[in-house]
């Protein structure tokens, strides 16, 4: 079981059997494991890690990590769940963590298949065009200011707009997860993963980065605002 947090960087490309394949770089890791939740205290399993530097943060966080010289920018949790029809043992897998381990890109290997998650990037307030693909109105026959209206948005009865309705609004900011991407290239010394083809988010965005073979789901709890 490998898991890891990580910033996208940049794309590149690689070269591979006289192919060029379209790659992201990621800086990932390395991550300090900083406490396990367990079923018996927390009612679930799960393990916490920290990622990156920060300057200051707020004594109730700070408080968390007594016996850490650490102030880290991201915290996240990794829920350990056995996937359907497994035989994985959950006190098997949390075992193998304890508080002050190191995550680094040496726990995956060349050529294995990850899940990513991310934050897709925000763009802002758009239109029913662009956002969810509408056609538009005639250019003519009496069409006049409003070719990229959406037109009616209900009926006379009842008087008001059904929940779910496709319209204007914010477009983006969503989270995306793309599966079975595969691990090109790893820097050890530079803590890089080579990912091929994109990755969701804006350059310096955090991602969430679980192997694909393993037989433990792996679901991110968000324990800080960033």
């Amino acid at each position: 079981m490998a898991f890891i947090l990580g910033i996208k960087k940049a794309m590149t490309q690689l070269f591979q059997d006289d192919k060029v394949l379209g790659a992201t770089i990621v800086e990932a890791g390395p991550c300090l494991v900083v406490n396990l939740r367990t079923k018996e205290k927390d009612g679930y399993q799960a393990v916490r890690i920290t990622f990156g530097k920060k300057k200051e943060i707020n004594k109730p966080i700070l408080g968390q990590f007594k016996g850490f010289d650490i102030k880290p920018r991201w915290i996240r949790e990794f829920k350990i769940k056995v996937r359907p029809q497994s035989d994985s043992d959950l006190g098997s897998e949390k075992e193998k963590f304890k508080p002050g381990d190191i995550i680094k890109v040496d726990s995956f290997k060349e050529g294995e298949k990850v899940e990513i998650e991310g934050l897709s990037i925000g763009k802002g307030f758009q239109g029913v065009m662009k956002r969810h693909g509408f056609h538009g109105k005639d250019s003519t026959h009496g069409t006049k200011h409003d070719k990229r209206m959406p037109g009616s948005i209900g009926a006379t009865a009842p008087q008001r707009v059904f929940k779910g309705k496709r319209m204007g609004g914010r477009m983006g900011g969503e989270k995306v997860t793309i599966k079975n991407s595969e691990i090109l290239k790893i820097e050890p010394e530079k803590n890089l993963l080579y990912l091929k083809g994109a990755v969701p988010g804006k350059r310096n965005a955090l991602l969430k980065i679980i192997s694909s073979d393993t037989n433990i789901l792996m679901h991110t709890n968000y324990t800080n605002k960033e």
